[in-house]
């Protein structure tokens, strides 16, 4: 019996954004789901609109693995991640360690072909889906002021500026930014 998509399957009860009061909660199933479409759509933006040299679908399908440690090690949230050297490297071991903790709920067979989308090395893709997040990010935080949260007023402005660098050079994250987010500022009516 193997459990890796049992495992996965739990995805959905991880929640994320734990220490900010949230209006709509997002669990790591469905911000993967997210991530993977922003990922393709950027990839997509990249070879057809401005000449780039990236495989939109294996951008799609690391995304939908990118969190996938988090099954067990739970959504550290940012502020605590990344609050000095140590713990930002202790949780890096930790993520490493799950991955392959879910590697071997896996057939032999099977871990070659896993093993780069829950280890992956750096590559185009790989960046697609780093910004794609950040970008997921953004939208969560947009998403959460328009229902008058205003706890991610502070982090909205932090990813902006981040998105900001990621616009003067990357042409791909610009249209997206101009041509896609700002249809989520709409009411459903407004979307009709």
């Amino acid at each position: 019996m193997n459990h890796f998509f049992a495992y996965l399957s739990r995805l959905k009860l991880i929640k994320r954004w734990g220490l900010m009061r949230n209006v709509t909660p997002e669990n790591s199933q469905e911000h993967s789901w997210q991530v993977a479409t922003i990922a393709h759509a950027l990839g997509l933006i990249q070879v057809r609109l401005f000449g780039g040299n990236v495989n939109a679908n294996k951008a799609a399908v690391l995304a939908l693995y990118h969190d996938a440690s988090e099954v067990i090690t739970g959504d550290l949230p940012t502020p605590v991640k990344y609050a000095n050297n140590v713990i930002r490297d202790a949780y890096h071991a930790l993520e490493e360690n799950a991955c392959g903790t879910l590697l071997s709920m896996l057939p032999k067979e099977l871990v070659e072909g896993y093993e780069p989308l829950l280890a992956p090395y750096n590559s185009p893709e790989t960046e697609l889906v780093h910004i794609a997040d950040k970008i997921c990010a953004y939208l969560k935080c947009i998403e959460e002021e328009r229902c008058g949260n205003s706890e991610f007023a502070v982090a909205r402005l932090s990813i902006e500026k981040i998105l900001y660098q990621y616009e003067e050079e990357r042409p791909e994250v610009a249209y997206f930014l101009e041509h896609f987010v700002p249809s989520f500022t709409l009411t459903l009516d407004e979307l009709s």
